[in-house]
């Protein structure tokens, strides 16, 4: 049986599902790049943070709407996929194993992180899924070996996405809110650039140290909270997996809509 890989991919501003973007057409058609259908999905969504990590645990998953000042419409999208308290027992237990602390969410619900792609890749939500938190303060290492723990969960019909953004200033993004196709700036395509080819080949010691050598990291990452998620989904594909690039595309100029697998 084809083992799943673990991806990463960038879900962007919430109303990406509503507009007619290269990186919207992407995720429509993600589910179409893996080898089998997933039986469940585990989404580490950068608009969960916790002190330590959580997981979600609920039998049906409710849609948050954790956005402001958005298209009317998006606050009617609802997104009711099944939970799977039995995955949620499993991650806790594979973190447990690797002395990773966690706490099990019985009402925990999907953000727009989560829900966005899962919409476009999934939309008729029949794939039971959870959310597993991120700890920004806790950093590289930390969020690695998450992935490292949750490997086996690969060759159990379990689908690891990670779900941020490849980059992400806010401050830069708003002047551009309105306009998909504004032009991308050197300090955004330099930052994409390094860490696609540190992704390729596999250089684990320059990601553990991205925001002090690749380019413009901090501008385009002033937190790491969307970020992190990559790096549990590297963790997640094996010590010896480079990435595949999926899908690279810009919108609103400095977000970076890039996705990749690993493992596979």
């Amino acid at each position: 049986m084809p083992t799943l890989p673990s991806l990463f991919v960038s879900h962007g501003a919430p109303n990406l599902i509503l507009g007619s973007t290269a990186a919207r057409g992407f995720l429509s058609g993600l589910a179409e790049e893996l080898p089998k259908q997933p039986q469940a999905i585990v989404m580490i969504s950068a608009h969960w943070e916790t002190a330590s990590p959580a997981v979600s645990a609920p039998l049906v998953n409710d849609t948050i709407h954790d956005f402001g000042g958005f298209e009317r419409e998006l606050y009617a999208l609802r997104y009711p996929a099944p939970g799977s308290p039995a995955t949620a027992e499993r991650i806790a237990a594979l973190l447990q194993s690797a002395a990773l602390p966690v706490t099990i969410d019985g009402q925990r619900g999907l953000d727009h992180g989560a829900w966005v792609p899962l919409m476009l890749a999934w939309p008729d939500a029949d794939i039971p899924v959870v959310q597993l938190s991120v700890q920004t303060q806790a950093g590289v290492d930390h969020h690695l070996a998450i992935g490292e723990a949750l490997e086996p969960l690969r060759n159990e019909g379990v689908l690891i996405i990670g779900s941020g953004s490849f980059t992400h200033d806010l401050r830069s993004y708003l002047p551009h809110r309105h306009n998909t196709v504004a032009p991308e700036p050197d300090w955004v395509s330099g930052f994409a650039d390094w860490m696609d080819a540190a992704l390729a080949s596999n250089d684990r010691d320059a990601l553990r140290s991205y925001r002090k050598l690749a380019p413009d990291a901090v501008r385009n990452h002033p937190t790491e909270e969307h970020l992190l998620p990559l790096f549990v989904a590297l963790g997640a594909g094996g010590t010896e997996s480079s990435a595949r690039a999926l899908h690279r595309s810009t919108t609103h100029g400095v977000l970076r809509m890039d996705a990749y697998a690993f493992g596979n």
